[in-house]
């Protein structure tokens, strides 16, 4: 099912004017949602909060999870 996904955003971001922001948003959710993952893994029973996972992201991970997303 993921590659169908993969294959209908390319298409999208090819085709329409609005794909590229659908993609940003994609890619962005995607990073946080596994990010968000890591750090509850790590937290050891205190609470994560969105500032925590925010603050370990980086430009090179969105980047990575763009060319994975296609």
């Amino acid at each position: 099912m993921w590659v169908w996904l993969r294959m209908v955003l390319a298409v999208v971001v090819a085709l329409l004017p609005g794909g590229f922001p659908l993609l940003l948003a994609y890619v962005t959710s995607r990073t946080l949602w596994s990010r968000w993952r890591m750090a509850q893994e790590q937290a050891e029973g205190r609470e994560v909060t969105l500032r925590d996972v925010v603050a370990t992201l980086h430009f090179k991970d969105l980047v990575r999870e763009a060319r994975a997303a296609l």
